[in-house]
């Protein structure tokens, strides 16, 4: 019968993602955020949804809720994969800190639902209003 062993030689974790999901070999017994991470998360969430307000400005106060709201869920919740994707992608994973991979990612992930969800918004305006005279 194969058994898996735990490697001793093993080096660093290569991304925060496995970083946290393990610890010595063993799975991770707490789900509960370090609250700088979280700290992080929070911040790259509203600085993505911020910066995408200075490009993208919202028509009404109801648009302006809605897209800050979904900016700051999705970054929340997508800023970890979404900051390791890009810090892989660009090839800087090993230069970035798991804050800043952190901060990058959510930053990221609040931008792209802030202006998804602006198109969308346009979109659906202009397709309601019917034929024009």
């Amino acid at each position: 019968m194969l058994r898996a062993e735990p490697d001793s030689n093993r080096q660093s974790p290569d991304s925060i993602c496995e970083a946290d999901l393990t610890a010595g070999g063993e799975a991770m017994q707490s789900m509960d955020p370090e609250p700088a991470m979280l700290a992080a998360r929070i911040a790259g969430a509203v600085a993505g949804a911020l910066v995408s307000l200075a490009y993208m400005m919202p028509k009404g106060a109801r648009e302006a809720v809605a897209r800050a709201i979904a900016g700051i869920v999705s970054g929340l919740v997508f800023g970890a994969p979404a900051g390791v994707a890009l810090a892989q992608w660009m090839g800087v994973s090993g230069l970035l800190s798991r804050t800043e991979t952190l901060l990058t990612g959510s930053a990221a992930a609040s931008m792209t639902a802030w202006w998804v969800l602006g198109a969308l918004a346009r979109i659906a305006d202009r397709t309601g209003r019917g034929p024009r005279a």
